[in-house]
């Protein structure tokens, strides 16, 4: 018998989670979340305002995380706005792969919401210190490391820290070109 409200807020948090990892957060509705709780649709929306209010606290502290990223490397240039980039992507990748997973695939139309304007823009920012050289190849290079790391990271839910780290040090340490 389903449960007229769900016990905590955290319980839709996790199966909303749970969701989007598997369908992608386009895939996956209000409904489907309220169903895995076993509540209706209401009781989701008493806790969260929309399926965007719902995404946006799951995300929060990796987003957080990836602008505090962001403002280590803001004023560095050259080899050392690349290493900060390199280092603190991998940290942020590592760190957050569950996040990630939940938006594989979802992520470039996502990017283009105005609540995630910020998101892009930081993006930017990355793929400008990575890149080191406004070059289109190394700016290549960059976007397509970020994005083999973002797809390939969640892959590997059950490799230690410790162990995926240095193998994503490593490859994006070869995709990029030392800066001009």
């Amino acid at each position: 018998m389903a449960r007229a409200v769900p016990e905590t807020h955290d319980e839709i948090l996790a199966a909303a989670a749970r969701r989007f990892a598997v369908s992608g957060y386009k895939g996956t509705s209000l409904q489907d979340i309220a169903r895995e709780v076993g509540c209706s649709k209401a009781a989701v929306l008493y806790h969260f305002a929309s399926k965007e209010a719902l995404l946006g606290e799951l995300m929060a502290p990796a987003i957080a995380a990836f602008h505090a990223m962001v403002t280590r490397f803001d004023g560095l240039t050259g080899a050392g706005a690349q290493r900060a980039a390199v280092e603190g992507f991998v940290d942020l990748a590592v760190r957050f792969r569950r996040e990630i997973a939940l938006l594989r695939g979802d992520l470039p139309e996502l990017l283009h919401h105005p609540e995630f304007t910020h998101v892009r823009q930081g993006t930017d920012r990355l793929i400008e210190a990575l890149a080191g050289s406004p070059r289109p190849a190394a700016r290549v290079a960059a976007l397509v490391a970020l994005a083999g790391i973002a797809h390939a990271c969640p892959e590997f839910g059950d490799l230690p820290d410790e162990e995926l780290r240095p193998a994503l040090l490593a490859v994006l340490g070869r995709a990029v070109e030392p800066p001009d």
